[in-house]
């Protein structure tokens, strides 16, 4: 917990200088980069005390604060970009200072409201995720993008209409404060509308070239193994491992419990416990089990009933300790011990094979343990997560349709967001899982989380259509008035091509942070 405090700490104070030295590079002046960020720390504050007050009535995992603090903090600084972006564009092109702020709200102020509700359907698809973490930091990632866009659409215009002529001040020394306007984006767009075809076919071989990895996803708990090898814990279970493998051994465990209110143990359930037990010593990959059953080869099946049911008081002090560690009031628990690491497919094929004979006597075999856990986790969240990807593209379809009054526009904005998408999960495959990049990025390969997946997706699909809803707007405002549909694109394209880089960099700078 101190490792993740320290490190996270660290992240937070490094992503506002980050984030305002991209900004500096935008705007030129001091004045304008600094609004976005105070807005964004302000919206922060806001998100961390939104989720303080959520964890008074629900858990709220450990994460949720940093989660949105992330996400509140990238938002709320690219809405207000776009804002302050428009709002000057609107002075060069000789507006004054009341006219201009009342464009921007009609404009930008418009898409900002739709980001906002695309971003938080997003985050809401966690909320179907109920029984898990996920829920409650789906509402907490949803009321942070909330408070960011009240902010940028409440907070920042009275900023504006304040400042005046002084969001020109502080001009940024050795810089052009003239904006680019080479029409580079112009003529991108329109060479591409030239040849679709041809640059659409090797860009879509790409992304899908990208996305391939994650065909060879496999989920599992993080466990000490993704520590880095200078952390403590994971020096300390190496020593472990080299010292006392039996101890270090992965264990399963299957749990066997009975009905009534008498001796959990008689003679008839510790004769099917001894049966049921080497039955699973005979499982492939199973190097041993512990239980009051298994006593060691000097005890036989009738010997080992026995000892079992005779009082706890006439035992050896030996049988005594296992007994105790192994018999409850109505359970009784059978470590099986692997040598099979908790993720791998052995592991996972003898709990599977437990779990396929469950009846003993006239109980029930349980079965828990890491790799149950990860199982469990994984099928909860299969079982789950198509209800709620299924959700939020619908709602983020029909969002968009509202905005733009178009059937095929919004369709196109929801397959990108999935190539894209695809091509990220292929990548966190073939970097974290696989340990491509390991000595770059210093990291230990291994499994990806069960709830990482469904978390990103929610997360970023949302966040992606930030810049869908920014350039679509700018392009539906350009062809409404021009009534030229190439001409609305490529205008659309140049209007907002550099204000989305530098909104993707200022993302990129703070999730670049939390990295750490």
């Amino acid at each position: 917990m101190l490792f993740r405090s320290h490190d996270l700490i660290l992240a937070e104070a490094l992503s506002l200088p980050l984030a305002l030295l991209v900004l500096l590079a935008v705007f030129r002046t001091a004045v304008a980069a600094t609004l976005p960020v105070f807005v964004g720390g302000l919206a922060t504050v806001g998100g961390i005390a939104g989720v303080m007050a959520l964890s008074r009535v629900t858990d709220v995992a450990a994460y949720a604060v940093n989660v949105a603090s992330l996400i509140g903090l990238g938002v709320a600084i690219d809405y207000s970009l776009f804002m302050v972006t428009r709002y000057r564009d609107e002075l060069a092109a000789g507006a004054s200072y009341d006219d201009a702020l009342v464009t921007t709200m009609n404009t930008a102020g418009r898409a900002v409201a739709f980001s906002g509700v695309a971003v938080g359907i997003g985050l809401s698809g966690l909320m179907l995720l109920r029984g898990s973490f996920l829920a409650p930091m789906g509402v907490a990632g949803a009321i942070v993008v909330g408070l960011a866009v009240v902010f940028a659409l409440t907070f920042l215009p009275a900023l504006l209409a304040v400042l005046g002529p002084r969001i020109h001040a502080g001009r940024v020394p050795f810089v052009s404060q003239s904006t680019p306007r080479g029409g580079r984006w112009q003529r991108l767009a329109t060479a591409v509308m030239q040849r679709p075809v041809l640059v659409l076919i090797p860009v879509l071989v790409a992304l899908i070239a990208l996305g391939g990895p994650f065909l060879r996803l496999r989920l599992a708990v993080a466990d000490v193994s993704v520590l880095p090898r200078s952390a403590e814990a994971r020096q300390g279970w190496d020593v472990l491992v080299r010292a006392f493998p039996e101890q270090a051994a992965t264990r399963i465990y299957a749990v066997a419990e009975f009905p009534g209110r008498g001796p959990v143990l008689d003679e008839r359930r510790a004769l099917a416990l001894y049966d049921h037990s080497r039955w699973i010593q005979s499982l492939p990959g199973v190097r041993s089990v512990e239980s009051i059953v298994d006593l060691g080869p000097m005890f036989d099946r009738a010997s080992t009933a026995v000892v079992a049911t005779t009082p706890r008081e006439a035992l050896s002090p030996e049988v005594q300790f296992l007994r105790d560690a192994t018999v409850g009031r109505s359970a009784v628990v059978l470590s099986v011990l692997t040598d099979a690491a908790p993720a791998s497919d052995a592991a996972r094929g003898i709990v599977r094979a437990i779990r396929a004979r469950r009846a003993v006597a006239d109980g029930r075999v349980l079965v828990t343990g890491q790799t149950a856990d990860d199982l469990d986790v994984g099928q909860f969240i299969k079982a789950r997560a198509p209800r709620a990807v299924l959700f939020v593209v619908l709602m983020t379809y029909a969002v968009l349709f509202f905005l733009l009054r178009s059937v095929l526009l919004p369709l196109k904005a929801v397959l990108m967001n999935f190539l894209s998408i695809g091509a990220s999960f292929g990548a966190l495959v073939w970097v974290f899982q696989e340990g491509h990049l390991r000595g770059l990025l210093r990291f230990e390969p291994g499994p990806i989380d069960p709830t990482l997946p469904v978390l990103l997706f929610c997360t970023v699909f949302g966040l992606s259509m930030d810049y869908e809803v920014l350039m679509l707007t700018r392009m539906h405002e350009e062809y409404e008035r021009t009534g030229d549909n190439t001409a609305a694109v490529a205008l659309g394209l140049e209007r907002t091509g550099r204000l989305i880089t530098s909104a993707a960099a200022i993302m990129v700078a703070v999730f670049a942070a939390f990295a750490l």
